[in-house]
């Protein structure tokens, strides 16, 4: 084939994931334009939902499955969200934005090895977090579909699946992330009501929190069962404390402010050191960018760095939307740039450039590690958990 006809195709190919295929109209953030998920997964732009409703805007039908449902059980697409902000204002090509216009990331080390790929289109509607409990190797993943979370044990069967989405107590809207406690509950943060919300692994509802916050987002649990969450429109970060089994809540203390857009955060088992990834707004017809910040267990900042000051380190612009800790302290990140899993250093020397996945990632949005320290990357992407191990 010859070149201009690849080019061809990889254009087609980014007009094909920006537009809605109905209309075939350029997908935007806001209004008509905005793309939303039906409950079997597809995605059409808020004007075809509407038009698709009718007038009495009572039931639609899937144009490409069928299936039907109400113009209030769809959602915003987050993952083409964010990569509509990554493109930006100005736009330009999927290709630079995902990284396939110049070098990539060099070859994952030897020894690390695909083991287990969960999920699927069909099973998990656009994923958002994922997080692993200590004890039993269980995984636990919060994405759009009509029971939010699903648990999967170490051998990959869904063992239960929870939290109906709806607007009862113990219902949730939508969840933007999720981590287990060392004794055994799930916590969620709820962006449809702005709340905190546990469960055992029953799927009883054990605490809800419903005020106190604007939007929180990402969060995870101490060695001592409380949680380190970031609330990314108050601009501060909060450590609760709780007693789960007897749902009363002991604490909520805000231990960093000031912080722009935090999301993603992650806790070091061992040292206590807490790391916020920050999403900084775009100038300009500049894309918006990333930054990463390092804070001790006393929560002084010890390290950070922007995408624009990583991209003069490291030989790719780096747009990082997941972080954990190696069980060594390695800052660990996902890349949606490159498409790629990257360690980032123990905080003393952060930050250093070592690729651990460079292939077969398509939106990596969540990261963690499990007991016997395999990695677990959320692929919003193909809507699948990943797990690498040594081989």
């Amino acid at each position: 084939r010859s070149p201009r006809a690849g080019m061809a195709a990889e254009d087609e190919a980014e007009l094909s994931l920006l537009e809605c295929r109905v209309c075939f109209e350029p997908y935007g953030p806001e209004g008509q334009r905005r793309p939303l998920n039906l409950p079997c997964g597809h995605v059409l732009c808020r004007g075809c939902v509407g038009a698709l409703a009718g007038a009495g805007r009572q039931r639609l039908e899937c144009p490409f499955c069928r299936r039907l449902c109400g113009p209030a059980e769809t959602s915003d697409c987050r993952p083409l969200l964010q990569l509509l902000e990554l493109l930006g204002p100005a736009g330009g090509g999927l290709a630079s934005a995902l990284g396939r216009g110049g070098g990539g990331a060099a070859a994952a080390p030897a020894g690390l090895g695909l083991r287990l790929c969960l999920g699927g289109w069909g099973s998990l509607v656009n994923p958002t977090g994922v997080a692993a409990c200590p004890g039993s190797g269980r995984l636990a993943v919060a994405h759009d579909g009509k029971k939010r979370i699903h648990v999967f044990g170490p051998s990959g069967v869904c063992l239960r699946r929870f939290g109906e989405r709806g607007d009862a107590g113990n219902n949730i809207k939508y969840p933007l992330d999720v981590t287990v406690t060392s004794d055994g509950h799930l916590v969620v943060t709820d962006g449809g009501d702005c709340s905190v919300k546990a469960f055992d692994f029953e799927g009883r509802g054990v605490l809800a929190v419903r005020e106190g916050f604007c939007l929180p987002w990402g969060l995870d649990a101490t060695p001592e069962s409380e949680v380190i969450l970031t609330d990314s429109e108050a601009g501060a970060l909060y450590r609760l404390a709780a007693d789960f089994r007897r749902g009363e809540l002991k604490q909520r203390q805000m231990i960093r402010s000031r912080l722009v857009s935090p999301r993603a955060v992650a806790v070091c088992q061992t040292s206590g050191a807490v790391v916020v990834i920050e999403h900084l707004k775009a100038r300009g017809p500049s894309k918006g960018s990333t930054r990463v910040k390092i804070f001790s267990a006393e929560m002084d900042l010890i390290g950070q760095m922007d995408s624009f000051g990583l991209n003069l380190v490291f030989p790719s612009r780096i747009h990082a939307t997941a972080v954990a800790f190696d069980k060594e302290g390695r800052v660990i990140v996902t890349d949606v740039c490159s498409q790629a899993v990257i360690c980032l250093g123990k905080p003393e020397e952060f930050p250093i450039f070592n690729p651990l996945i460079s292939h077969g990632l398509s939106y990596p949005v969540g990261l963690t590690y499990t007991a016997n320290n395999s990695l677990v990357v959320l692929d919003s992407g193909d809507h699948s958990i990943k797990i690498y191990s040594t081989t």
